[in-house]
């Protein structure tokens, strides 16, 4: 599964290729006065009771891990996180590799204007073009992510001011300690190590508890990938997490409510 992310990427820049078209900050930013507000991403993960933010995912399947649920539908699973106290969502909207679409995050934004309260969405794709901003925003999310290590330094001030035009917040995700310096330079508020290597889908908790510590002062961290038990919770929220982002485990418990609370126990 050797560089498995550079695949993906190449994939995904064929994938969109048919729909790219100029994208101005003028017509995100309309489009944004335009549609309902959206809950803040950032607000929702550094809680003011100080309790450990739970970003929970919707993931059907994964190249790491296969089929997880294959034929769940979004909207109950969605359900079932924000009954279970969850404080955001990630939702794939990558079919060929995840198991999702951009229905997926329309239907679940939809069903929570319908019956709130909302919960903020993190559109969780692999983003190349300010078009993914704009579904983004029409599909009623309130965040994109940003995977550092998979664009250059031009594109990724491209998607960030394409995403805060569009009012989004974007999760930067590092991997190493020169992409938290790069993140860094382009302005991340929210910076999310994933202790997954996309390269090779290998996963590595103390990566967090070494990269977390090199953040910049004031931003929100998150600990993403290979997040099972409480245990491993407290040993990133120890290391300086504000939030994590969990899938597989939740995505399998009988009982995320369960998972969560276990996760928030330390």
């Amino acid at each position: 599964m050797a560089d498995k992310l550079t695949e993906i990427m190449a994939w995904k820049r064929r994938e969109i290729a048919p729909v790219i078209r100029t994208i101005t900050l003028a017509e995100l930013r309309a489009l944004h006065a335009s549609m309902p507000p959206v809950p803040s991403f950032a607000g929702a993960l550094k809680r003011p009771d100080g309790a450990l933010g739970v970003i929970a995912e919707i993931k059907r399947r994964s190249p790491s891990a296969g089929d997880i649920a294959a034929n769940v539908s979004s909207v109950e699973q969605a359900h079932r996180y924000r009954a279970a106290g969850a404080s955001a969502l990630s939702i794939l909207t990558d079919e060929r590799y995840f198991g999702g679409t951009l229905a997926d995050l329309e239907s679940v934004t939809e069903h929570f204007r319908q019956q709130g309260p909302a919960l903020p969405c993190l559109r969780k794709d692999f983003m190349v073009h300010p078009i993914q901003v704009l579904e983004a925003r029409k599909a009623g999310a309130s965040a994109i992510l940003i995977i550092v290590r998979a664009l250059g330094d031009d594109e990724i001030s491209i998607l960030f001011e394409a995403a805060q035009a569009a009012g989004l917040d974007a999760l930067f995700e590092i991997h190493t300690e020169s992409e938290i310096e790069r993140a860094s330079r382009h302005g991340a508020r929210i910076i999310g190590v994933n202790n997954r290597d996309l390269a090779v889908f290998k996963t590595d908790l103390a990566l967090s508890e070494r990269l977390i510590p090199m953040f910049p002062k004031g931003s929100i961290a998150v600990s993403e990938s290979g997040i099972f038990t409480g245990n491993d919770a407290a040993r990133v929220r120890a290391a300086g997490a504000h939030a994590i982002l969990c899938g597989e485990a939740l995505m399998k418990a009988a009982d995320p409510s369960a998972v969560i609370s276990a996760f928030r126990a330390n």
